[in-house]
């Protein structure tokens, strides 16, 4: 049943400062210089003691790879090029979206995407075409399953092949990975021989499940890029990166009676359920075109569903169904991560293609039993991105078992890994050192795949090029 603008108006309303208002306490809050440092600068007194948010400065790496706070430590898990898959063959390259589960007597298994997009032959370090496991031979992307062991050995082998572009993706409730394509090729184009730009389901706990993949299509055809499962609905949001025009939010809807499972998206029909784009209002009732008009913590906006004409996008876009005055959009909607009850959403940026006001990066709350939108975090425009210190281009990013947010850098310049406390302040967790330009002209990076383990104790992430997975140790502790 929509949520009409009447009801939403009287909804902000009744609840005042929990709806309505902006600058809500609890909003998360971070800009350049300024709502970041709204309670005051981290300090650290003459004994060495950090006070303020997170962990304290980032020391450099010897190693050149990965500053960490003072008692932090990582090792590296896999490295493109280097380390190798059960098969023989080298790590791909280009990590990407990561979800942690829990495997046997300790172990933590990772599946871990590989952003590889169009023919195989341009890429050095492809994921292998493993039997039985490849969608379209012609493509280079795909995901792998790391096992890591409490003593620190590895083992690594694919969970699928010969697909493209492989960005983020979900955890789902029932244990498996849903991984995104960020592309939408066609059988024919690029040299691909089936059609992309779907999102498939690899099981890190049974390798046979990941026989033979199948796409699902009712999640439609587009510009993936992440995807998480309503724990109590069992609605699925699927967000798109997608621009000219921007992407959408997506919301599918299952079939009356469908239960989901491990390895039942595989075959439900193409058409099953309604995927749905967001159509978003303010307090007044006016119609909101892009979330990039919100300007101020705390904004919240009433969203309705709109049904997705064509999902499967036989002639035209998805995006590109709908006019601008029928769906909200966003530019460069990234990763999700669903907890407190909804979803998480970032959108990295937007500038002149948006028609709202500038930013580095926003961080959304969706609840689905409200069904509002509200603003948790806002990064202004950072204006030199070449100097250590501010943030920009937030990307796939996960829920701390600490408290707050912990959100991955693909920005200009410097790259970190960051989090977001609950009362509205930014710490740095790490940053990337590892230069693949010049000293003149320093270039690094982005942070991808963040994810705690099970347990809490050691937070995985990655540098996308070249492909290094780092599993991050040290004193965790709630970041105030």
């Amino acid at each position: 049943m929509p949520l009409t603008r009447r009801e939403f108006t009287r909804q902000s309303a009744l609840t005042g400062a929990g709806v309505a208002l902006t600058g809500a306490v609890g909003a998360l809050a971070t800009a350049p210089g300024a709502l970041a440092a709204e309670d005051g600068p981290a300090e650290t007194d003459r004994h060495g003691h950090h006070h303020g948010p997170g962990y304290g400065p980032l020391l450099p790496d010897p190693k050149g790879i990965l500053a960490l706070p003072a008692g932090f430590a990582y090792r590296i898990v896999t490295h493109s090029g280097v380390t190798k898959l059960e098969s023989g063959e080298f790590t791909p390259s280009n990590h990407d979206g990561t979800a942690a589960f829990e495997g046997p007597r300790g172990v933590t298994l990772l599946v871990n995407n590989h952003e590889l997009k169009g023919p195989r032959k341009n890429w050095k370090y492809p994921v292998p075409l493993t039997d039985a496991l490849v969608y379209d031979p012609a493509a280079a992307g795909g995901c792998t399953v790391v096992e890591t062991h409490r003593d620190g050995r590895t083992a690594e082998w694919v969970g699928i092949a010969g697909t493209s572009q492989n960005c983020a993706g979900g955890r789902t409730p029932w244990g498996t990975w849903l991984t995104c394509e960020e592309n939408a090729d066609k059988a024919g184009e690029n040299g691909m021989t089936k059609d992309h730009g779907y999102v498939f389901e690899v099981d890190p706990h049974d390798r046979r499940a990941n026989r033979h993949p199948i796409p699902v299509k009712a999640f439609g055809r587009y510009e993936h890029e992440a995807v998480v499962i309503d724990t109590k609905r069992g609605h699925a949001y699927l967000t798109e990166d997608a621009s000219g025009p921007n992407g959408l939010l997506y919301r599918w809807v299952p079939p009356h009676g469908f239960q989901h499972g491990r390895g039942r998206l595989r075959h439900i029909p193409e058409d099953a359920g309604i995927l749905q784009a967001p159509k978003c209002y303010d307090a007044g009732g006016r119609f909101i075109d892009d979330l990039s008009r919100a300007t101020r913590l705390g904004t919240v906006y009433g969203v309705d569903w709109v049904d997705v004409p064509d999902r499967d996008a036989k002639t035209v876009p998805v995006r590109k169904q709908f006019a601008d005055a029928e769906i909200t959009r966003a530019r460069k909607l990234e990763g999700m991560w669903w907890a407190d009850g909804g979803a998480y959403i970032v959108s990295s940026y937007a500038r002149d293609e948006s028609p709202g006001q500038p930013h580095d990066g926003q961080v959304w709350f969706y609840n689905p039993r409200r069904r509002t939108l509200t603003l948790k975090v806002l990064l202004g425009v950072n204006a030199d991105p070449s100097k250590d210190g501010a943030y920009d281009g937030p990307d796939n990013i996960t829920v701390s078992p600490y408290g707050g947010l912990i959100i991955a850098e693909d920005g200009e310049g410097v790259q970190h890994l960051f989090g977001a406390t609950e009362s509205g302040r930014t710490y740095p967790i790490a940053r990337n050192e590892l230069n693949l330009g010049t000293e003149e002209e320093p270039a690094y990076s982005e942070f991808a795949g963040v994810v705690f383990s099970p347990d809490g104790r050691t937070l995985f992430a990655s540098i996308q090029t070249p492909g290094i997975m780092v599993a991050i140790t040290g004193p965790w502790k709630r970041a105030c």
